[in-house]
């Protein structure tokens, strides 16, 4: 397994920016990666690769309008246990729907028995440090956690 799918669910474009800056680093590592910013279930490939789903939350805890299809359609499928995936929320913390989108689809991708890989990473936006930052210092030790290298 040498690839990642990175499926991005951004409204404002803070997840996108995230996804884009891991899709560089991976790639800068001799990792393939297809980064997916307009997701359709059907196209992504499941076997032979690990899902990385970069999400932020919209609105009262809801997903971002250009992922909202592929989790009807995921949530649609019986059985994904051939899956590896890791999940990054991007939310605010002053809102009581925190990251809510991430966790809900990391809650659904276990349910359909899809692996989880690693742990939800959680970026707080309003934090000082830029998400993308957070999510680059996260980077090798969820590349070490996969066995991608």
């Amino acid at each position: 397994m040498s690839s990642v799918n990175i499926i991005v669910g951004s409204q404002m474009g803070s997840a996108e920016y995230v996804a884009e800056q891991l899709s560089d680093e991976l790639n800068n590592q001799g990792i393939d990666t297809q980064l997916h910013d307009q997701p359709v279930f059907s196209d992504i490939d499941q076997h032979n690769t690990i899902w990385l789903i970069c999400t932020s939350t919209y609105g009262a805890g809801d997903y971002p309008e250009n992922l909202i299809n592929f989790v009807d359609d995921l949530a649609q499928t019986d059985d994904l246990s051939n899956l590896k995936y890791s999940v990054i929320a991007l939310g605010d913390t002053s809102y009581d729907t925190y990251n809510l989108a991430g966790r809900n689809i990391d809650a659904l991708l276990t349910d359909k028995k899809a692996i989880r890989v690693a742990e939800r990473l959680e970026l707080n936006i309003t934090d000082e440090a830029l998400p993308e930052d957070t999510a680059l210092a996260w980077l090798d030790s969820w590349i070490a956690k996969t066995g991608l290298k």
